[in-house]
């Protein structure tokens, strides 16, 4: 008799201690689980997509990258952020401030650095129109999705009123100049928008403005009404207060970084050098307004400027 109940309190106590086993063990479980869940809730984690741009129908709607071509995880984050964008806000093509490919260019580099990475919007049909940086050649004129045309510098006009004109400000030669001087002179009453890779105005500590670049192409865009210069190289972005009437944009963040280099200048109206980013334009009529977007979604930087008036005086 007391050897059974003695066996039968150790089955008991055996079986409690397996229990408590299982209990105790069941956290664990749940910690350790594959990350799948985590995973799944933490893609939503970037902040829901505010649009601060009008939005209308009949505008014209772009987005700006700039130093773009690492192929690395970067690129491949502000690539999600343009995507995701593009759901709310329907941007027709996209204009590249030049490094468009780091390291090579080849048919993997380009495979690699710009057809991967933004695969998505390229199969929705969308242009990119590239400007050429100190870190490409002028082979890349003839890579067909930069729509360059086989020219160093051309220039497109996607809608009534709105003229874009690409530079290569690697050499500005007398024929660029000659040649950019008889396209604005014939390019109407048209907003025009600049974009190239050295910008004439940046707070960078790394690079700043081009000042020599700046002489040569400024009086130009004062001239003729220029209402946009678009540029990259320093590896951030920033918004110059605007100068001789003309509005200035850094946009040489969205897959390199250099994280403290904007310096104190008095040129800026806004920068942001702590994270990767991207802007999305829409021009209605006189106003051009923009959104400036970091890799976490997160709207750094938006308003709206409005066309200067074209100058009448040679």
């Amino acid at each position: 008799m007391t050897l059974t109940r003695s066996l039968r309190c150790s089955i008991v106590a055996v079986s409690m201690l397996a229990g408590c086993s299982t209990l105790a063990e069941q956290p664990r479980l749940e910690q350790s689980s594959p990350p799948p869940q985590p995973a799944a809730t933490q893609q939503p984690q970037s902040p829901p997509v505010q649009l601060r741009l009008p939005n209308q129908g009949d505008s014209l709607k772009f987005a700006v990258i700039g130093d773009t071509g690492t192929g690395d995880s970067h690129q491949y984050a502000v690539a999600q952020q343009l995507i995701a964008f593009r759901d709310h806000f329907k941007y027709e093509f996209l204009v590249m401030m030049g490094d468009n490919t780091y390291g090579g260019e080849s048919a993997r580099d380009f495979e690699n650095r710009f057809e991967k990475p933004y695969k998505p919007l390229l199969d929705a049909g969308l242009k990119f129109y590239a400007a050429l940086g100190n870190h490409d050649t002028p082979n890349q004129r003839n890579y067909k999705p930069f729509n360059m045309g086989g020219r160093q510098y051309y220039t497109f006009r996607p809608k009534l009123g709105v003229r874009f004109f690409a530079l290569d400000s690697n050499y500005m030669s007398p024929e660029q100049l000659t040649w950019l001087q008889k396209e604005l002179e014939a390019s109407g009453s048209d907003w025009k928008i600049a974009f190239f890779h050295h910008p004439l105005y940046s707070s960078g500590g790394r690079h700043g403005s081009d000042a020599a670049l700046r002489d040569q192409l400024e009086p130009l865009f004062v001239k003729y009404s220029v209402d946009v210069v678009l540029s990259g190289h320093d590896h951030f972005y920033e918004r110059i207060k605007p100068q001789k009437g003309i509005a200035y944009w850094v946009i040489g963040g969205s897959a390199k970084l250099r994280q403290g280099d904007i310096g104190t200048t008095g040129l800026t109206a806004k920068g942001f050098d702590t994270g990767y980013s991207f802007m999305v334009v829409e021009i209605a009529g006189d106003q051009f307004h923009f959104q400036a977007i970091s890799d976490q979604g997160k709207t750094i930087d938006s308003g709206v400027i409005k066309r200067r008036p074209a100058m009448t005086s040679k």
